[in-house]
């Protein structure tokens, strides 16, 4: 096998395979052995018909059998010798079989380099998680206004009889323990993302385009199911499809951008998971006990 490699860009390589004679011709003994097992050929015992009937009858089958298991065989074994790491399947082109030689072309996307310095002792302020008497005053005012759609609505404890709590300051301490939770939950979240805003800046890298299309292809196809399930027809949907793509673009293109940092992160400090374990969570975690943590404003 002779495989010559072509660089195309800083991520994509398209790969120029020639598989000699010699080994296309183990192959195709290899294939018809099998077929002339299978084969039902009229005057002849299964196993029993001779080579030349069978390339007389079959030999379209043979020649798309040899292709389906010699093609993925060769293209792995030069990734292998090439060392390169694919992120995708390869698409194949210019398969051409000529004087006993079979020549492809396959085309992929590599893992991109990844260069990031400084990850370590990243500036992160978590916000206090404390809720307001002012923050629950608004929040019951929001009750107030969906329970009072036909009536004033006094905030007293008949009013908390009604939400099921014995007086209304017992719902209020209920309500303040279920606002600091999602606000403790909301500043978690903010400060993953201020590590994540942080490694953005520092990282530099090319973004796989094709797996910018797989996911984005893969987030249409939820937010199709989402449609279909909420009652919109299929040609309402198919409207929205492209509308899907144009804004899942950028979001999409930093989560790609986001998930190879961290993957690198996770190579450069050995950070390995166990099964059921979320590597890019896992790194979060090492970034968060490395960060240099400040008083929030």
């Amino acid at each position: 096998m002779k495989v010559e490699v072509k660089k195309v860009d800083a991520v994509k390589r398209e790969l120029r395979f020639v598989i000699p004679k010699e080994r296309v011709s183990q192959k195709f003994n290899e294939v018809y052995t099998e077929l002339g097992k299978v084969l039902k050929v009229k005057g002849f015992r299964p196993g029993k018909v001779p080579r030349q009937i069978l390339e007389a009858q079959h030999s379209h089958t043979a020649q798309e059998e040899v292709f389906q298991n010699l093609i993925p065989e060769v293209y792995r074994e030069g990734i292998v010798q090439e060392k390169l790491s694919p992120i995708d399947m390869p698409e194949i082109h210019d398969v051409n079989f000529k004087d006993g030689v079979i020549t492809f072309t396959a085309k992929l996307d590599i893992k991109p380099e990844v260069k990031i310095e400084n990850y370590k002792g990243i500036k992160v302020q978590r916000k206090s998680s404390t809720v307001t008497e002012d923050e629950i005053d608004k929040t019951l005012e929001y009750f107030k206004q969906g329970q009072g759609k036909d009536k004033t609505v006094e905030m007293d404890d008949a009013f908390a009889h009604g939400l099921g709590y014995p007086s209304l300051a017992e719902f209020r301490k209920s309500l303040a323990r279920q606002m600091e939770i999602d606000k403790d939950r909301q500043n978690r979240f903010d400060i993953e993302n201020q590590v994540i805003e942080e490694l953005l800046k520092k990282a530099k890298l090319a973004v796989p385009q094709s797996l910018v299309r797989r996911q984005i292809e893969h987030r249409v196809e939820e937010g199709k199911k989402k449609l279909k399930a909420q009652g919109l027809s299929a040609e309402d949907i198919a409207k929205k499809e492209d509308e899907f793509r144009k804004q899942l673009k950028d979001p999409v293109e930093k989560d790609v951008k986001v998930y190879l940092i961290l993957d690198k992160i996770a190579e450069l400090e050995n950070i390995g998971v166990k099964e059921g374990e979320n590597l890019p969570a896992k790194t979060i975690e090492f970034l968060l006990k490395e960060a240099q943590w400040e008083e929030a404003k």
